[in-house]
């Protein structure tokens, strides 16, 4: 006998015939609507013949039969049972058994019957297409009753084992139960049994359902492969592609997304059969593939649909959008909206606020302004008259202000106004306030916040810590607090970011008692301290030595439920450092160690200034060796901390040859500070020569010296009175416009008016030449003789 999964149905009844069967007996309405249209037409030939007009006495018969068969538990009396169908044999047709197994109630009677049918001489009223629409009508009981799924699983098996194909209706019945239980296995063993010609679009999209939900990925796509064939029997509709682009949706998260070749083979497919997304749907799986990092996908899918000229409109092209201009991918974005002008798929102003937002980040202001002038005009020429909204014109604000032009933002926000009738809104005020803010334009920020509320604007907190944080910033930190104090007595209250910018500002003015004094009114106002309000205050008692005062400040952080950070570990180092507590400071990196709290490449640059400027070397190489193995590289800061305390120390060889590693080892390049520490060592030593040669080393490696670097340097000449190489140098100082302080000035004073050469000196001021001879630089091509109107440029005019 075949096997269950072997087994190939015959041909069954049609759907027409069986349900006119059906309905003489009032059964159809056992079926759900769900059964009702996945009903499909079979050969009507082999329908059972229909009851005779003696319908009295086949009803009376049934009603025996029924009752015979209730009333029976295990002991049923065959005899009387056959004695029964045999009499009213000319009436008790195949229908007729269908009514007796309806009406049993029981599945398991049912099935009892139909077997004893199979083994009697009666069998011959179960023909192949009867025994299928009986197990049909056994099938509709069992799934009425307890435990469904099991009795299901176990008449699938049964029917298999009798040579009993499936009816569509019984494909249908278990399909729904086996579904809604996301029985995977037990579905495509329906499937794979089902006569082809039984599997019909909409029995298909209910195994493809629960197998895409349940992640068989695979099977899935095998059963979409026979609808997608094109001679296919159940090809896709609508409902399948619903089915399909939600578990796009849904399977994008890690573990469970399609490939992408899967998903541009299933979008092109279905695309073939004139199933498409919808723009919502579109827009959806574009914008979750682009969240995902799957930008290409995304693309291909979008021009997947374009292609085949599925429904595509500005949404889904604004998804698409958004996310090239979030990788700055310009490009593709202008390939898009020369597509979307193609196609004839009307942008609208989101498209053009994209375009313009992604510009403007980009720092392309004039590209940008470009696009808004493209909108605002219908030409023939690529112009499209679309109204900007308020939106747009305040991303256009915020980019001219980035970019240092406030003044064009502010007519750009006129207008708005006057020719588009666009009121700014606090939106539009904030980002000019902020943008001349920056700009240390601190009187026309206060113009600007005096005019928004002439006009009804009001104001919110992001306009008060813009303005509070540019007076702080420009060094007007009374004036920022005696506005702060204003408008809170008029009803706007601050926010943290307030009280953080005024807290910073006093502590960097040393003025840490009005810090504190701010910091207990934020707290008492119900404003809760952030965890960089704490390290500001920390860093402002460590800067100013009181270092009780910040770990104080530590403890209340902690006890706020803020841990302390590597930051606030190395204000605290700081300060250790520089009263000399290196004992205390080793405690503090041992706490650190122990809560987790790695150090960092400042927090080595600390130890190891500390221990340099102490002139405990071996420890402090021993910490720039340590530094390294952790993973950090040292910086200009680091050698330059070293260099300093061996030229401190007198140790100038040992500062020469970090000067040297920096160059062939560590790859760091020296900055103006560490060469103006060596010269000057140097000069003091009165080794002149190694200075001047160390100025030469200077200019080779791109490196310009500035004045104290020429400080050090005259003070030297003037020990050995070299004349000539200080004319040299006075020129060069002019040629790069640097300028002479009062150091200079007082150097060259002493020495050029002792030997009568004050007019050298009074050239130098005005900014000529001072040498005798033709410049020697210009002989010799100095490269830093950048140009003859450097002479002139920040002269000084009195001595």
């Amino acid at each position: 006998m075949l096997s269950f999964f072997q087994m190939r149905p015959t041909r069954v009844l049609s759907k027409q015939a069986k349900l006119l069967l059906l309905s003489k007996h009032g059964t159809t309405t056992r079926f759900p609507p769900f059964f009702r249209f996945l009903t499909v037409e079979a050969d009507a030939s082999q329908l059972p013949p229909p009851p005779t007009t003696t319908t009295t006495d086949g009803a009376a018969n049934v009603n025996q039969v029924v009752e015979l068969l209730r009333s029976k538990d295990d002991n049923w009396d065959d005899e009387e049972l056959r004695r029964l169908l045999s009499s009213a044999a000319s009436v008790f047709t195949p229908p007729r058994l269908l009514q007796v197994i309806r009406r049993l109630g029981d599945s398991a009677k049912a099935l009892k019957f139909f077997e004893w049918l199979q083994k009697d001489q009666l069998s011959s009223l179960l023909s192949l297409p009867s025994a299928s629409y009986a197990y049909e009508a056994i099938f509709d009981l069992a799934s009425k009753e307890p435990n469904h799924l099991l009795k299901l699983s176990e008449l699938l098996i049964t029917s298999n084992a009798h040579g009993v194909p499936l009816t569509s209706g019984s494909a249908s019945i278990v399909v729904y139960h086996f579904g809604r239980a996301q029985m995977v296995t037990e579905l495509l063993r329906v499937y794979d049994v089902l006569d082809p010609s039984l599997r019909k679009t909409r029995l298909c999209n209910s195994i493809v359902d629960p197998l895409l939900k349940s992640n068989r990925i695979e099977d899935a796509l095998r059963i979409l492969d026979d609808m997608l064939k094109p001679d296919s029997q159940c090809p896709p509709n609508d409902f399948t592609g619903s089915i399909v682009f939600i578990t796009f949706l849904k399977s994008l998260i890690p573990g469970r997304i399609l490939n992408e070749e899967q998903v541009i083979r299933l979008i092109s497919k279905l695309g073939e059969h004139g199933v498409f997304p919808d723009v919502m749907r579109l827009t959806q799986l574009i914008t979750k593939l682009c969240r995902g990092g799957n930008t290409d996908l995304a693309w291909d899918s979008l021009h997947a649909v374009m292609k085949m000229g599925g429904p595509v409109e500005a949404p889904s092209c604004n998804a698409l959008l958004t996310w090239l201009g979030r990788s700055r991918d310009f490009e593709r974005m202008n390939l898009v909206l020369a597509e979307m002008k193609e196609m004839g798929i009307q942008p609208n102003v989101v498209t053009f606020g994209i375009l313009i937002n992604y510009l403007c980040k980009s720092r392309r202001v004039d590209e940008a302004l470009q696009v808004l002038e493209k909108m605002s005009r219908e030409d023939g020429s690529g112009g499209v008259a679309i109204q900007p909204d308020v939106i747009t014109f305040n991303t256009l604000i915020d980019g001219l202000c980035k970019v240092g032009r406030q003044e064009e933002a502010l007519d750009l926000a006129n207008r708005m106004k006057l020719q588009h009738g666009y009121s700014p809104n606090t939106v539009t005020y904030n980002t000019l306030i902020d943008g001349f803010c920056k700009a240390g334009e601190i009187d026309r920020s206060r113009e600007l916040f005096d005019q928004m509320q002439e006009e009804g604007v009001a104001p919110n907190v992001i306009t008060l810590n813009s303005l509070v944080d540019g007076m702080c910033k420009h060094g007007r930190i009374s004036s920022a607090l005696e506005f702060f104090h204003d408008v809170q007595s008029k009803g706007l209250q601050g926010n943290t970011v307030t009280y953080t910018s005024l807290i910073s500002a006093f502590c960097n003015v040393n003025n840490i008692v009005k810090a504190m004094e701010l910091f207990d009114e934020m707290i008492s106002v119900g404003c809760s301290p952030d965890s960089v309000v704490y390290y500001t205050l920390i860093s402002g008692f460590s800067r100013a030595g009181r270092l009780d005062d910040a770990y104080s400040v530590a403890l209340k952080m902690q006890e706020a439920g803020f841990c302390l950070d590597t930051l606030s570990y190395n204000a605290l180092l700081s300060g250790l450092c520089k009263k000399k507590k290196l004992d205390k400071a080793y405690e503090l990196l041992r706490e650190m160690e122990k809560k987790g709290i790695r150090p960092d490449e400042v927090t080595y640059n600390i130890l190891i200034s500390t221990l340099s400027t102490a002139e405990d070397f071996s420890n402090a190489r021993m910490l720039l060796e340590k530094m390294i193995s952790d993973g950090f590289v040292p910086t200009v800061v680091t050698y330059g901390a070293l260099i300093r305390g061996y030229c401190r120390a007198g140790n100038l060889d040992e500062a020469m040859n970090i000067l040297r590693d920096m160059d062939s080892i560590s790859k760091v390049p020296p900055n103006t500070v560490i060469y103006n520490t060596l010269i000057d060592s140097l000069c003091k030593e009165k080794e002149i020569e190694a200075a001047l040669s160390l100025m030469d080393d200077m200019q080779a490696k791109g490196v310009l010296p500035n004045t104290t670097t020429y400080n050090s340097i005259f003070k030297g000449l003037q020990e050995k009175n070299w004349l000539d190489k200080a004319f040299e140098l006075m020129d060069r100082m002019n040629e790069q416009a640097c300028n002479p302080d009062y150091i200079t000035m007082e150097v060259l004073t002493e020495w050029l008016s002792a030997i009568g050469e004050t007019a050298r000196l009074r050239n130098f001021v005005h900014g000529y030449e001072v040498s005798s001879s033709p410049s020697v630089r210009q002989q010799k091509g100095d490269p830093w003789n950048n140009s003859s109107a450097c002479h002139n440029a920040h002269k000084i005019t009195s001595i």
